[in-house]
């Protein structure tokens, strides 16, 4: 870092440069912001790796009560159901509020947005970006924002290594460069690190995600939650590569099928087959696999000859490995794809820690339970991060007596619990 850390004193920090962060900085304009990147934007963060899109009660059909039902059958009813309401009657609006910064989202020819249908939602309600590059275009639009705000300061190549904590209160992060440690004094900071997709050799996740923030949170002695809530996703591309290729839930919604080696359709048994909830079609999966079979998804039929129109991603990640989806099986298995538990914080993102606040993949909000619903996780990053950002610029000092244990939901770890994967000087 060339600039003059005295500079930055006081202003808020955000640790991390995905969706979460960047909407968070973005919210809090024009107050000046540190944004903290470890790797080049967009470069590492799992949310320009999303395919799946934004879920959101946009349909005539459809409203967030229905969207509500879903998420809580999806999270066998270890959601907070009143912060689940709260975020999935935001959503609508915080998706209107993306396209007013330029993202592009899939429209029909009437000018209306194509709702796609995903695994476990009664409703069509997933809003896509350039088909499964919906993670990637949403970045694109932030980040374009973010280099143009003047308010915001963003430092890549600077990863955060410690939190400086005082008598349970945030006093500055130090962090890491190419020269040499730096201390950044402030009282807010926010972690917006993304997940632990690293920690496992079968991810869908950038190998980069190991928990950062998690370690960080825990050694400033926050309240950790629910780590033991990892979702599999059950159509992973089964080969060689990691990270391994995402084989979105939309394929199955536009019709594909999941079979064996015997082309039976394995699945059937199961109550919506399989559009049924993620850990239950990656149960089935891995049982099938552990009985010695193989599985594929067959998208010959549906989506056919369309596949590499509507799925342009998965479809170059299929021909890589020599598979031509639309004629070809897809060899599938289950691969850890996102953590529900994280830090514990409160309706407005704070942590446990006075002037610690966490956004995104990274936080524990109670909305996804055991098992988060399909394509809802960038919905609660774009929600949060507005609401986050409020907190932060109402809380200048950063100073804040400890939260009581019913301002946090469920907290169950204690701060000590990562310990073993805190890589931290």
């Amino acid at each position: 870092m060339s600039a003059d850390v005295r500079s930055f004193f006081g202003r808020p920090i955000i640790i991390g440069g995905g969706i979460a962060g960047l909407l968070t900085a973005l919210h809090l304009a024009p107050e000046p912001v540190l944004v903290l990147s470890r790797t080049p934007l967009g470069s590492e963060a799992s949310s320009a790796w999303a395919q799946g899109g934004l879920a959101a009660s946009l349909g005539d059909d459809d409203n967030p009560m229905l969207h509500l039902a879903d998420t809580l059958a999806a999270g066998a009813g270890l959601c907070d159901a009143e912060i689940a309401t709260r975020i999935l009657h935001a959503a609508p609006s915080a998706i209107e509020n993306l396209s007013t910064l330029g993202v592009r989202f899939d429209r029909t020819p009437e000018g209306a947005l194509r709702l796609g249908l995903e695994a476990a939602h009664g409703r069509r309600r997933i809003v896509h970006a350039d088909g499964d590059g919906s993670g990637q275009e949403i970045m694109r639009a932030l980040v374009e924002a973010v280099r143009s705000a003047p308010s915001i300061v963003m430092v890549e190549g600077v990863e955060a290594r410690r939190l400086a904590v005082e008598d349970n209160k945030v006093t500055g992060v130090w962090a890491s460069c190419s020269t040499s440690p730096v201390f950044l004094g402030t009282g807010r900071v926010v972690l917006a690190t993304g997940g632990i997709g690293g920690l496992f050799h079968d991810s869908t996740n950038p190998l980069g995600s190991s928990g950062q923030g998690l370690a960080l949170a825990a050694r400033a002695g926050a309240v950790l939650a629910d780590l033991e809530f990892i979702q599999f996703h059950p159509t992973a591309l089964d080969g060689p590569a990691r990270p391994m290729p995402l084989i979105s839930e939309a394929v199955r919604g536009e019709g594909a099928t999941i079979v064996d080696e015997t082309g039976q359709r394995f699945l059937e048994y199961l109550q919506d087959a399989e559009l049924a909830p993620r850990d239950v079609v990656a149960r089935a999966i891995w049982t099938h696999l552990s009985n010695g079979h193989r599985v594929f998804l067959d998208g010959r039929e549906k989506p056919g000859p369309t596949f590499a129109r509507q799925f342009p991603t998965i479809a170059s990640a299929c021909r890589g490995a020599g598979i031509d989806p639309a004629q070809d099986l897809i060899p599938i298995r289950p691969a850890q794809h996102y953590h529900m538990g994280g830090v514990a914080v409160d309706r407005d993102g704070r942590t446990s820690v006075a002037g610690l606040w966490a956004c995104g993949e990274v936080a524990s909000t109670g909305l996804h339970g055991a098992n988060r619903l399909a394509s809802n996780s960038l919905t609660e990053a774009i929600v949060c991060a507005h609401w986050v950002a409020e907190s932060v610029a109402g809380s200048p000092l950063g100073v804040r007596t400890r939260l009581t244990a019913r301002e946090i939901r469920r907290p169950i770890h204690s701060p000590c619990a990562l310990s073993s994967h805190a890589a931290l000087a």
